[in-house]
């Protein structure tokens, strides 16, 4: 009886090793979220996932860093770091988060572009593929940019204040004639609060030197990738400053508007 099991349990061994290697090699497409955006308007500016943990659930995303202490942007399996002096730089593994969006980037959709190209037309082209609204969009365009207007928050110091505050002196910065890359997220409207509704993008140049928050864009010339998500995962911190934080005042939507265009 034992003999005649064996080659059943090394059957379902082998087929169990092999599934395995396919998911480690073709991860799912879902988008991991840390946080909410409104927990972020209300101040909460530290958490506790690291950046080495973000990049077992993402090799593609955005966000911030602790202390609001610049823009995140992740792209080909590695993280910067976009300061308020429009600089950029790698992240170390160990540094944190209290924001961020991941997911493994597998766009569906390509589109070429040899004219210019406003923002609002790239975002039209999206819109008109994916019908839907109610369904993620992960996007990246790579190319020359006639121009990229971005901002980065200042690092923030305890007692923090909410996010219209942190911001109302923010540097704003104009990058002319710059190859580089643009990633971002369409979310949801219903997911207000939860993350940003609409477009929510960041800017890296090509030498991985500079970049920040997207605030406008003309496309000179290149490729836009993207694709749609149909599934979210929200890890929530369980910290303080989170657990007792009211995140659904009265003025999120318009608070949100404010801070992220």
């Amino acid at each position: 009886m034992t003999k005649s099991m064996e080659p059943h349990c090394s059957c379902i061994q082998e087929v169990t090793e092999n599934f395995t290697a396919y998911q480690s090699q073709h991860p799912e497409c879902a988008i991991y979220q840390t946080s909410l955006m409104s927990a972020l308007i209300g101040g909460v500016y530290e958490g506790q996932v690291t950046m080495a943990e973000l990049l077992k659930h993402g090799d593609f995303g955005l966000g911030t860093f602790n202390s609001l202490d610049g823009e995140l942007v992740a792209l080909n399996n590695k993280i910067y770091q976009l300061r308020s002096d429009s600089s950029a730089r790698s992240v170390r593994p160990e540094q944190k988060t209290p924001f961020a969006v991941m997911t493994f980037f597998q766009p569906t959709e390509k589109r070429h572009f040899k004219h210019k190209i406003s923002r609002e037309q790239l975002h039209d082209v999206i819109n008109e593929v994916v019908e839907t609204d109610n369904l993620f969009c992960a996007l990246r365009i790579d190319g020359k940019f006639s121009h990229v207007e971005t901002r980065t928050v200042s690092r923030q110091q305890r007692p923090f204040k909410p996010m219209i505050e942190a911001i109302a002196e923010q540097p704003t910065f104009e990058f002319e004639h710059r190859q580089g890359v643009i990633i971002g997220f369409r979310s949801p409207n219903y997911t207000q609060g939860i993350n940003v509704a609409g477009y929510h993008e960041h800017f890296i140049t090509d030498d991985r030197c500079g970049g920040g928050h997207v605030l406008d864009y003309q496309l000179e010339n290149g490729i836009l990738t993207f694709g749609t998500v149909a599934k979210l995962v929200i890890d929530l911190p369980q910290e303080t400053d989170f657990l007792k934080a009211n995140l659904s005042p009265q003025n999120l939507n318009s608070a949100i508007c404010a801070v992220e265009s």
